[in-house]
This record gives structure tokens, sequence and C-alpha cells, in this order.
């Protein structure tokens, strides 16, 4: 499906491949680079390891513009919350794996395809949670889109959007 806005380029979305898996890899090695450094935490092996055992071609979604691999973004049904104990939100969704490759960031493409994602949820009535580095500047993005705070620890913050319709959700 081919999605266009007033301030990005043509993109679009479409299933992740099993082909997919070490471009993605790489992607997240390079946009996670900076922070990962800056928290102390960068591991050129463990960056790549995570996104290849948790890659999922179910769940992931390819962002091209000019059918190029422009980045990703993978929305899987949310398993429990951080709270042990605390069952998760009926339909309640995971945003995980979104990156976008440095040429494409700055101009609009990362807020248009949240959107995107948050509008599916939005018609389906989920909340959407998310982890986002601390420091991230990915974190401005999601608070700009209705995520707050739930948590946090030395290296992780976990935000919520809660369902729209619901109290604290959009279209409230």
């Amino acid at each position: 499906m081919a999605i266009t806005t007033t301030s990005t380029p043509e993109w679009s979305l479409r299933p992740g491949r099993s082909a997919d898996v070490e471009p993605i890899a790489e992607l997240r090695a390079e946009v996670m680079r900076a922070d990962l450094v800056r928290l102390g935490r960068y591991d050129e092996h463990r960056v790549r390891r995570r996104l290849r055992e948790t890659f999922s071609t179910r769940y992931t979604r390819v962002v091209e513009v000019d059918g190029a691999l422009a980045g990703c973004v993978t929305v899987r049904p949310d398993g429990p919350t951080a709270e042990p104990g605390e069952p998760a939100e009926p339909g309640a969704r995971l945003l995980e794996h979104f990156y976008l490759a440095a040429a494409h960031q700055g101009r609009g493409l990362g807020t248009a395809v949240l959107r995107h994602v948050l509008a599916e949820a939005d018609a389906a009535r989920a909340a959407v949670r998310l982890v986002v580095l601390q420091g991230s500047a990915a974190r401005r993005l999601y608070e700009r889109h209705g995520f707050t705070v739930e948590g946090q620890d030395p290296v992780d913050v976990f935000m919520i959007r809660p369902a729209a319709g619901r109290p604290g959700g959009p279209g409230r």
C-alpha cells in the first residue's frame, strides 16, 4: 500500500520477509549505536542478535521509499506488562523494532509511519506499549503522539499510549 503525505516522500509498508533479517539487523546496529554507546551498552554482536532472535515475518513490516528499504516497524500482540502479575490490557500491542535509516530521519517519515500504526491500533481500540532507550530522541516523537511513561530503569523507558476511547486515550 503506497502512502503519501505532504511532508514526506511517497512511502509504503510491505510485509517482512526472511531475507530482510540481515539488512534490518544492520540497520538496527547503525541506528542504535550512538545511544547504546552513550549508555555503555553497545555490543556489535548483541545488537544484531536481538533483532535476529525476535524478528517475525508475521508482525514486521518494511518501510520502503522509492522501492528501497528505508526502515521497519514491528507491532505484535502485547504480552505481560513490566509489573509482575499484572495482566496485559486485552488487545494491547507492542511496538518494537521501529528504525529508519539515517537518510530518512528528520523528514517526517517516522511521524507518518507512527501515525499509520497508531491509526490501526485506534481502529482496534488497542493500547500500544513500547520501550525506548534513556535519552533517545525518539522519546519526544512518542510523547508527541500521546505516549506516557509507565516506568523506567537506568537503560530503558517503558511507555504506553492508551486505547482510543478509553480514559487517557486519543479521542477523549
